[in-house]
């Protein structure tokens, strides 16, 4: 089975833990902490659309990308309902169209990283410098390998991030946090939320 097809049918099967239904509380504090201005900005891996719709909705130039086809699609008819624009790219990050657009001037990339990295870690950071400029800010969520749940998100640990995004990017900050939760009653997984700078 390809990526895009197992990705695909999580969403059309409605295994999609992940899907808070709620913009990430992490990208809404981050977002006021480090005083990011309305700019250029790609979601990557954008699920079902709910983040990229919240930036939306604070005045940032959206493109939204994900590999599955029914995600988009969801993506598409919210858009309607909360009445924001955003640009949705059905696209396979690791080989991304030229449509993709950039050079972006900030990047969200809530648990596409931890996923695709055991795919093809250097084609992930190819696509990166593709779309990005010197100076392009992004907040990244990965899950943390100090505490790996079963289920739960791909784990990376503090060393492989670090080693992974040197080449590339500068990390402002580094910290753990817990991913929202869908149900009151959920564990919330622990995480890694990192901020980076272009080089």
């Amino acid at each position: 089975m390809s990526e895009l097809e197992h990705w695909d049918n999580r969403y059309v099967q409605g295994d999609t833990p992940w899907d808070s239904g709620k913009p990430s509380a992490e990208l809404v504090r981050v977002l006021d902490e480090e005083r990011i201005a309305p700019c250029q900005t790609i979601d990557l891996g954008c699920g079902t659309g709910t983040n990229a719709i919240y930036l939306a909705s604070r005045g940032f130039e959206v493109t939204a990308a994900d590999i599955s086809p029914t995600a988009i699609d969801r993506c598409r008819k919210r858009t309607t309902v909360f009445d924001t624009h955003v640009r949705w790219l059905q696209t396979d990050l690791l080989d991304p169209p030229a449509a993709i657009g950039g050079p972006y001037d900030f990047f969200f990339d809530r648990a596409c990283y931890h996923v695709v990295r055991r795919v093809d870690a250097p084609t992930y950071f190819r696509t990166l410098e593709r779309i990005t400029a010197p100076g392009t800010r992004g907040l990244v969520l990965a899950g943390n390998a100090k505490e790996p749940m079963q289920p739960g998100p791909p784990t990376v640990t503090e060393e492989e991030l670090r080693t992974e995004w040197s080449g590339l990017f500068e990390i402002s900050w580094l910290r753990e946090f817990r991913f929202d939760a869908t149900t009151a009653s959920e564990a919330r997984p622990l995480g890694w939320s990192f901020f980076v700078k272009r080089k």
